[in-house]
């Protein structure tokens, strides 16, 4: 199996080196770790399309390349103790990640998205998106075991899709074979009809040497195909014996 990409999102090299320095072990047989590509958030636009299983997003990072003043969404005023009238505004990162949120949506590949929201749930989750807020000490080490999880996921999608196309592949093909195994009794008796046709016709007196190569022809390629549909039937008896061999020998060791 295709080693998996995982996309850190991130302007803080410190970001990107906390998630691959957590990134758990996997104790699966064959489990490949994932290969990191790190990408600032200038490339949000590009991400549609790109080749990749997981991204990994700083959303703190996200503000410190919008300038001061930018994104911030007004709430209704509220009256302070000293009887004044302030504006309150939302937290800072929520307005500012709309952009950010938007893109990993459109790019329809999971994500995970780091935020420092105290006043959020330590996660949520939106269609593919799932937030984490940032724990210290704690969110590398959880974002790496949801990280492999997804990725887990994902491949077991993968196998599963491609199983059920060769499971239909198959099923056509064991279709086919069994309508030219009911069908062998009618064409036999058709090649039959024409092999006999052309063994009077080959005999013909005064038959033209043209005419009589061309019976012979009739008659070999006949022929041919009786041999092709016998090798059906051989196998047919083949695939009957080698079904029924495991019953035997499940019952002659329980005997």
């Amino acid at each position: 199996m295709n080693r998996p990409t995982v996309l850190i999102l991130a302007s803080d090299p410190a970001f990107s080196r906390e998630i691959t320095a957590h990134w758990p072990h996997d104790p699966l047989p064959n489990a490949n770790r994932p290969e990191f590509i790190v990408l600032d958030e200038g490339f949000l636009r590009d991400l549609k399309g790109s080749q990749y299983d997981l991204a990994i997003a700083d959303a703190s990072s996200v503000g410190k390349r919008i300038p001061h003043g930018q994104g911030d969404e007004q709430m209704p005023a509220v009256k302070t103790a000293g009887g004044k009238i302030k504006a309150r505004r939302t937290p800072l990162n929520r307005s500012q990640n709309k952009e950010l949120k938007q893109s990993l949506f459109a790019a329809g590949k999971p994500a995970i998205v780091i935020h420092s929201d105290a006043s959020l749930d330590l996660y949520n989750i939106q269609g593919a998106v799932i937030d984490l807020r940032r724990e210290a000490g704690l969110w590398p080490a959880l974002a790496g075991l949801v990280g492999r999880e997804i990725l887990r996921r994902s491949q077991a999608e993968s196998r599963a899709r491609e199983s059920d196309k060769i499971c239909a592949a198959a099923q056509a093909e064991a279709t086919l074979g069994r309508y030219m195994v009911e069908m062998r009794t009618g064409i036999n008796n058709a090649l039959t009809t024409v092999l006999g046709n052309a063994e009077l016709l080959a005999h013909e007196p005064g038959l033209p040497a043209s005419a009589q190569a061309q019976a012979n022809a009739i008659r070999h390629m006949a022929l041919r195909l009786h041999e092709i549909f016998q090798r059906f039937s051989s196998i047919e008896k083949e695939l009957s014996v080698a079904a029924r061999e495991p019953g035997a020998k499940a019952a002659h060791a329980a005997g």
